[in-house]
């Protein structure tokens, strides 16, 4: 199973009605799409970042899945324009010393397969994680 984790530091001129639609953006993506097996999402306590919420994925079968679903490309174009600053990460409870590289690969290809998308990445102020990958900018 692999945690895809991501945290998510809003703008300060985010409108409360553009935060109850990309809450509802991330419920879609747990609701909608086939291969998360389970999910969570919700403020964030303790950290310096507003929201966050884990994915389980089952594999990395399922991590593209995922990625390429379009409640994941439509949460991606709701929350980006959002955000100040957003970090993902990946938890995986077997040991695979070479699925980092394989995850990287998978974002690789998610960013490259959409110029809007990684544009709206190259846009904020701060992106880290597994899905930072090379794109031009940010």
């Amino acid at each position: 199973m692999i945690y895809h984790g991501i945290r998510m530091k809003l703008r300060d001129d985010v409108t409360p009605e553009q935060v109850d639609e990309a809450l509802e953006c991330l419920k879609a993506q747990g609701r909608d799409i086939p291969a998360v097996k389970a999910f969570v999402f919700g403020t964030e306590y303790g950290g310096d970042y507003d929201w966050s919420a884990v994915f389980a994925l089952e594999d990395l079968d399922g991590y593209g899945a995922y990625l390429a679903h379009p409640a994941h490309t439509r949460s991606e174009r709701v929350g980006f324009p959002l955000m100040a600053r957003f970090e993902s990460f990946d938890i995986c409870d077997t040991p695979d010393p070479g699925l980092g590289a394989r995850i990287a690969e998978l974002q690789r290809r998610n960013y490259a397969g959409s110029p809007r998308l990684a544009s709206l990445v190259a846009g904020l102020d701060a992106h880290a994680g597994s899905s930072a990958v090379p794109h031009g900018g940010g």
